[in-house]
């Protein structure tokens, strides 16, 4: 058995979604409620409050990379939360063992991947730990 990886979707002639990768992209149930926004000379990270109603401003950064990286961090903590961990265990038994695939452009080799997909990968394929 492969390894489930994250895949960057894509609209060019001829691509197709692999068979059984399910896409977790905004506005699946699995979208990272997260944003960026690029403003000015200025990167804001914010969440919507509700669904069609603008959101609140997280972070106000430099640069996309931050950006990015500030609202993968974000939706990780939001799944530990006591509200986020019942959804951590639902999103876990639904895509354990398959590929996702979203919009955000892959890391580079070596690069830290700041993509929310890479979130719900690490969630639902590490084992849980032994109880001791």
């Amino acid at each position: 058995m492969t390894t489930p990886a994250r895949i960057q979707r894509r609209r060019t002639k001829g691509w197709r979604k692999p068979d059984g990768a399910v896409y977790v992209g905004r506005p699946t149930l699995y979208g990272n409620p997260f944003q960026i926004a690029h403003i000015g000379k200025d990167w804001l990270v914010f969440v919507d409050t509700a669904p069609g109603v603008t959101g609140r401003v997280v972070a106000t950064l430099a640069t996309e990379r931050e950006a990015r990286q500030r609202a993968t961090e974000e939706f990780r903590a939001m799944l530990r939360t006591p509200g986020g961990a019942e959804q951590a265990e639902f999103f876990a038994a639904k895509l354990h063992g398959r590929d996702l695939m979203c919009w955000c452009p892959l890391p580079a080799d070596g690069e830290p991947d700041h993509c929310h997909a890479s979130v719900l990968l690490d969630l639902a394929n590490t084992p849980a730990p032994a109880a001791g």
